[in-house]
């Protein structure tokens, strides 16, 4: 359940942003940022905010797409 909770949560966040970051994106690569930007966000945000429950791991899940998009176009897109 928690993989597929992970997709959901990742999918949702890979959407808000790369729109966040005006990133034109297939659908597999947005869930994909996603879920990476999950993984990195939300274990960070979970340590750091462990009190917050769904919303640490939301607000890490964003953050961490966030700065994997930034990392993206900043090193591999050239």
């Amino acid at each position: 359940m928690a993989i597929v909770w992970l997709i959901i949560i990742g999918a949702a966040a890979g959407f808000l942003a790369t729109r966040i970051m005006n990133l034109d994106t297939d659908i597999i690569t947005t869930v994909a940022i996603g879920i990476g930007g999950a993984l990195i966000g939300g274990l960070i945000l979970r340590v750091l905010l462990s009190v917050m429950g769904f919303a640490a791991g939301f607000i890490g899940a964003v953050l961490g797409a966030l700065l994997l998009i930034w990392l993206w176009q900043t090193y591999v897109r050239r």
